[in-house]
């Protein structure tokens, strides 16, 4: 029962945190997979589906690595979270242009620096995989 629980816990929040990423930064159809393939363990209904979500998913990853400026493009994204995380971290006073309570600067302060840091580490790592799988050295 508690493997169960746990299972379908730990499913459930890669299967959220996948669909969210689907439009903010971040591997949405991995997440999405790897959610799909651990609720699988559990659900027919799941195993149903993961591996039309495989297949998505590792289509687009080798289209990311299709072209040198979709790399280069995605190179810098992972380059801008970890910017934006180490601003985060850094967290410098709110400019005067800021329109709203200093307050709201920044929000969420160390935590989501290194939420982006890790985010940023995260896409490196998958773009150094698409690009070792899915495009030979030239």
């Amino acid at each position: 029962m508690l493997k169960r629980t746990g299972v379908t816990v730990l499913g459930w929040l890669l299967v959220l945190a996948g669909l969210a990423a689907l439009v903010l930064p971040g591997p949405g159809l991995l997440m999405l997979f790897a959610g799909l393939a651990v609720l699988s363990q559990e659900y027919a209904w799941a195993e149903r589906r993961v591996e039309p979500i495989k297949v998505a998913a590792f289509r687009a990853a080798a289209e990311g690595v299709q072209s040198w400026p979709r790399i280069v493009l995605s190179a810098l994204g992972a380059c801008w979270l970890f910017g934006f995380g180490i601003v985060w971290i850094v967290r410098p006073d709110a400019p005067e242009w800021w329109p709203v309570h200093e307050s709201w600067w920044l929000i969420g302060g160390s935590a989501t620096g290194l939420t982006l840091i890790a985010s940023g580490a995260l896409a490196v790592a998958l773009l150094v995989y698409s690009f070792r799988r899915f495009r030979s050295v030239e």
